[in-house]
């Protein structure tokens, strides 16, 4: 299955829609399964966002830590 190219935000609406439209009754028996499908696709899209994100977050996180750690040994070693 190919990536699908969709912002975290409308998937999270695109699923939300799919919800609200089955826990109303509103989705025919029939395309009952599709729904599910979607909307299983879109949690598994959502997932891996999230996943990718916190890679990044930590990454970023821990640079700057690298950084701060490094900034505070010059400090340090000017004021000897």
């Amino acid at each position: 299955m190919a990536k699908e190219k969709i912002k975290y935000g409308e998937a999270i609406q695109e699923l939300e829609k799919i919800l609200q439209g089955i826990q109303g009754g509103d989705v025919d028996v029939d395309d009952l399964a599709k729904e599910t499908k979607r909307a299983i696709e879109l949690i598994k899209i959502c997932k891996s966002k999230i996943e990718k994100t916190e890679i990044e977050i930590k990454k970023v996180v821990e640079s700057f830590r690298q950084n701060k750690t490094s900034e505070d040994n010059k400090a340090e070693s000017n004021k000897k």
